[in-house]
């Protein structure tokens, strides 16, 4: 039933298009089309983006041979964007739906046991100078690679670091701002307060609220066609452009196992709380078809093991830890890029039993017309300190409409 309303929204859009003054069919990658009201004080883009993946896995035998193949082909990504201004340019608004399985799963009591299908759903109010309000439902200004868009990435998919600590998105409010300290020399501010339970949620602050603080430095100046927030230096800058950022994070009486992610933490009241705290530090540089990110993430929490009244466990932990992320590539002028990423995780031990693992990544992309429509492959090796080692290789055909 659903997916009936969805095809009758998709529907009456389409019929909008006979009462825009001004449709057009935008080039390759910039949207289906684009509308604008028949007096000039509305716009939407309507664009569309699927990534198809095919994925492999094998461990590593006592022989240190391959055992245990596994294959599977998926739809990782299918979503539509509507994006434009209300009734000024200084009003804009996103709304960006998920329709892959990967997208809309995690269906609960907390969801109204409905589809996530919402990603986005946000208004941006530029009401005086560099400053802008933003309200609704939209990725957290967390780390660098989480904010970087899915079809954006220089690899395949985004590193466990990001898996294991991102802030992701939330409901709430954000203050954005920016000035420049010298001609070239900017900085960025960001704050948001949040529920702290992460998206779609429909039954209210189960918790307390969450609090987000991001500072971006760009001492060269701002990068082509914001390159600060993509992957690969596809706009080969022609002289270096740096960022540096750090953002910290506080979930009061998070309910989750890794702040506003992760699983629930029951028990005999309902829900263990605990508050929760993350701090990013990241970096991005590109000059010349080079390109470098940095990433590091630390989360503790004033009490990780969830317990009953009665002070017994429950068998939940937070996520506690730290970890880091090197990635770095080279684009070739006939548009082949390869490149490299390093990942340390080290959660908690005596806290998470999990032990300490390290990732190699080895990325071969081909952008046809840049990220727009790419085929991307890569091969991972996972090694476990519990003697557990794992290989991945990947293949993913990315194209945006």
């Amino acid at each position: 039933m659903k997916f009936k309303y969805l095809s009758f929204g998709i529907l009456l859009l389409s019929f909008a298009v006979t009462y825009a003054q001004e449709t057009n069919s935008p080039t390759f990658g910039n949207g289906l089309f684009n509308l604008v009201g028949k007096d000039s004080t509305w716009s939407m883009k309507v664009a569309t983006r699927m990534q198809f993946l095919t994925i492999a896995t094998w461990d590593e035998g006592t022989d240190s041979g391959l055992v245990n193949p596994e294959q599977s082909f998926l739809v990782r990504r299918a979503r539509l964007k509507f994006d434009g201004f209300a009734y000024s340019p200084k009003l804009k608004y996103k709304i960006e739906l998920g329709l892959s399985n990967r997208d809309i799963a995690g269906a609960s009591q907390f969801t109204g046991n409905a589809p996530r299908y919402i990603l986005d759903a946000v208004v941006m109010w530029n009401f005086y100078g560099n400053f802008e309000f933003w309200m609704g439902q939209t990725k957290l200004p967390g780390n660098i690679e989480r904010v970087i868009s899915s079809g954006n990435l220089q690899q395949v998919d985004r590193s466990l670091l990001n898996s294991r600590f991102n802030i992701d998105r939330d409901l709430g409010i954000q203050l954005r701002h920016h000035f420049n300290l010298t001609d070239k020399f900017l900085v960025r501010e960001k704050l948001a307060v949040s529920m702290g339970e992460g998206r779609n949620i429909t039954t209210g602050n189960l918790g307390g609220y969450q609090h987000t603080a991001r500072l971006e430095l760009l001492p060269f100046g701002s990068f082509k066609s914001k390159g600060d927030y993509s992957g690969s230096d596809l706009k080969r800058e022609e002289i270096p452009k740096l960022l540096l950022a750090a953002t910290f994070d506080t979930n009061q009486d998070a309910v989750k196992t890794r702040s506003n992610q992760g699983s629930y933490m029951f028990n005999d009241n309902g829900f263990y709380q605990t508050d929760i705290n993350t701090v990013f530090v990241d970096a991005m540089f590109k000059y010349n078809g080079f390109s470098l990110m940095a990433e590091y993430a630390n989360r503790t929490a004033d009490d990780p093991i969830a317990k009953n009244s009665d002070g017994t466990l429950t068998g939940d932990e937070v996520q506690v830890g730290s970890g880091i992320n090197v990635q770095s590539g080279y684009l070739f002028k006939n548009n082949w890029e390869i490149s490299g990423r390093y990942t340390n995780i080290q959660l908690d031990e005596d806290i998470t039993g999990k032990n300490p693992e390290n990732q190699y990544t080895f990325g071969l992309s081909k952008y046809i017309l840049g990220h727009k429509l790419k085929v991307q492959t890569d091969v991972s090796y996972l090694s476990i300190d519990n003697g557990t080692d794992r290989l991945m290789g990947r293949l993913q055909f990315d194209i945006h409409f």
